[in-house]
């Protein structure tokens, strides 16, 4: 009992500590919040009050100017699309890595290495290249502009978390299975897969997460309102000459909160996959 209570009490200031974090990381949600009912004017001039009045407005002029439909059912669309595809490809590409013999461990270290050099290249700087291997294809303003990109730059986190957990679990799982007659291809649908579902679990999240808030590829790649997703529908509410601050702001929230509760209900498998894939062979 003695334990446990000097055990409690060692732990009150990091308690307190991840209080003060959590704090710290709502001020600017919670700011948002008070931006979202206050005027254009009040946002500019009094910025740290409190709303004079509640006024729906702000929401009421974002719901008007944004076709959120529309930009939901892009987002969807180019998210499902991405994500079946760069969970296939990566699922297939880091059980090779990780499982198949290769004449040189040089070369499977080599090509480990390369793919996980991608975590270290901005987005911002393969635009360009991007945009015109987009226009020479025929590819600006449809989908396949979008999906393209956003599974190549996928790839490097989906290998990083699909080799760590596969190099972790013991080999004798598998070769049981090939003892009873499985091939390479029953082998990763029916037993594989099913084993390292925490990890597309959390590929998934992520996935939806980032392709949720993406917006340096969509601006430069999709000029079609058809094609609007829900990153770009925010600029709708900047001009020429002024910024409908507080439409602005609203909008935020209304593709903010949607993330939340997603984030909120599959938080549980985030932390399962991250650590399962954390895990050392």
């Amino acid at each position: 009992m003695r334990k446990a209570a000097a055990y409690s009490r060692n732990n009150v200031p990091l308690t307190m500590l991840a209080y003060a974090v959590t704090f710290l990381v709502m001020i600017p949600l919670l700011w948002m919040v008070l931006l979202s009912f206050k005027s254009n004017e009040d946002i500019l001039n009094h910025p740290f009050t409190l709303p004079k009045a509640v006024s729906f407005e702000n929401y009421a002029r974002a719901l008007e100017t944004l076709n959120l439909g529309l930009m939901y059912k892009n987002t969807f669309i180019i998210a499902i699309v991405t994500i079946v595809i760069e969970i296939l490809i990566t699922f297939m590409s880091s059980y090779a890595l990780a499982r198949m013999v290769f004449r040189s461990e040089k070369l499977r270290r080599s090509i480990t290495a390369f793919l996980l050099m991608g975590l270290a290249i901005p987005a911002f700087i393969l635009l360009f290249p991007v945009y015109r291997i987009t226009i020479m294809l025929g590819l600006n303003n449809t989908y396949a502009s979008l999906v393209l990109p956003y599974i190549a730059t996928a790839i490097s986190f989906n290998t990083l978390l699909f080799t760590g957990f596969l190099r972790g679990f013991p080999r004798e799982v598998e070769e049981a299975a090939v003892i009873d007659g499985c091939g390479l291809i029953s082998l990763g649908r029916s037993v594989v897969f099913p084993i390292v579902m925490p990890v597309v679990a959390t590929v998934f999240i992520f996935n939806v997460l980032y392709i949720w808030n993406e917006f340096p590829f969509a601006v430069t790649l999709i000029s079609d309102d058809s094609l609007t997703t829900i990153s770009l529908g925010i600029s709708q509410f900047k001009g020429r000459f002024n910024i409908d601050y507080g439409g602005s702001i609203a909008a935020s929230m209304l593709i903010i909160i949607p993330q939340l509760v997603f984030f909120g209900f599959f938080q549980r498998f985030i932390i399962e996959g991250m650590t399962a894939g954390a895990v050392k062979g």
